[in-house]
């Protein structure tokens, strides 16, 4: 031991006798400070998120209704709701009906996102500002309110829509009523949600075009390619982190979204536009099967984490297969 040592110390002297520094010594402190900068925000999220989460769970764990209620008693129940609603073919048709929708509004998010995006990374500096700032704008406006005014566009007998159509010869859309049916409402939802989400996608998009090499589109042109290829050879590949996580972002935004389904048409008619969200709500607040309610959640929350587990396999697999 006492030989490994004096050839570690001769090893250093001969290193600083070079020119070199000793090797940086970290202690206990420096190593633990990290933890020690995360551990506020830690609690704060474990006290505002982890407590009722933990809250919820036990409730998912009772049966919980207005006679326990008045009683003021509880009831355990085991896993009865999870097999209640894992055995309910409603519940299972929410949850295809939600995948599905998540997945169409994603698509088209990032899609247009995208294209916007690209725009602004070409357009010249007014005409760029103005579009930023209708951009956010258009982002900033709460929940609540650009649902209503996508109400009053959408109105039945005073709606923009039906009078702009109206005039553009669809007279039978006069006074089409757009929550009468599922296809029709959830036309309304998605350009809500895909209203409301592109200019996150878009001015993240074009800050990422920023960052871009001009020395790479040089090359590429000289080498004689054309916009087109210049976007699969270069500007993709750059961009690509950022298109994986802000997809895996927009997954989670829209298959959370509570606000607009309900507001629009309280997820009728005859509960065909109901999602996850949507239907704990319904099952637990408005028919006040609180129990049943805490248990739709949980699992909203648990094929939400599936569906996240599998599309981060799928990029850490594609980067693996890249390297």
């Amino acid at each position: 031991m006492s030989a490994q040592i004096e050839e570690a110390t001769a090893e250093s002297a001969a290193r600083i006798s070079r020119g070199g520094a000793p090797p940086p010594r970290r202690g206990r402190t420096a190593g633990g400070l990290p933890y020690l900068l995360i551990l506020p925000a830690a609690l704060v999220t474990v006290a505002l998120l982890g407590w009722t989460l933990v809250k919820n769970g036990l409730l998912s764990f009772q049966d919980l209704n207005k006679r326990q209620l008045i009683r003021r008693v509880t009831e355990w129940t085991g896993f009865d709701n999870y097999s209640d609603q894992l055995g309910s073919s409603d519940f299972w048709k929410v949850a295809v009906r939600s995948v599905v929708f998540t997945a169409a509004n994603v698509v088209l998010i990032m899609l247009l996102g995208c294209l916007i995006g690209l725009l602004l990374a070409r357009l010249g500096t007014k005409l760029r500002l103005l579009l930023s700032l209708g951009l956010v704008l258009a982002w900033a406006m709460p929940v609540v309110a650009a649902t209503t005014v996508f109400q009053w566009l959408f109105a039945q007998r005073f709606g923009v829509v039906n009078y702009v159509l109206d005039n553009l010869g669809w007279h039978s859309m006069a006074d089409y009523n757009w929550t009468s049916s599922q296809l029709s409402t959830f036309f309304v939802v998605t350009v809500l949600i895909v209203w409301q989400s592109i200019p996150f996608v878009a001015i993240n998009l074009y800050a990422a075009t920023t960052t871009i090499p001009k020395e790479l589109y040089e090359a590429a042109s000289l080498d004689g390619a054309g916009s087109w290829k210049q976007f699969t050879s270069v500007t993709f590949p750059f961009l690509k982190p950022f298109f994986l996580a802000t997809t895996f972002l927009e997954v989670i935004w829209v298959f959370k979204s509570f606000t607009q389904i309900f507001a629009i048409n309280e997820g009728g008619p005859d509960r065909l536009t109901e999602t996850l969200p949507v239907y704990a709500f319904v099952e637990g607040m408005g028919n006040q099967h609180f129990g049943a309610g805490a248990a739709i959640s949980i699992l909203t929350i648990v094929i939400l984490l599936a569906l996240t587990a599998y599309y981060l396999r799928l990029v850490l697999k594609q980067e693996g297969d890249e390297l």
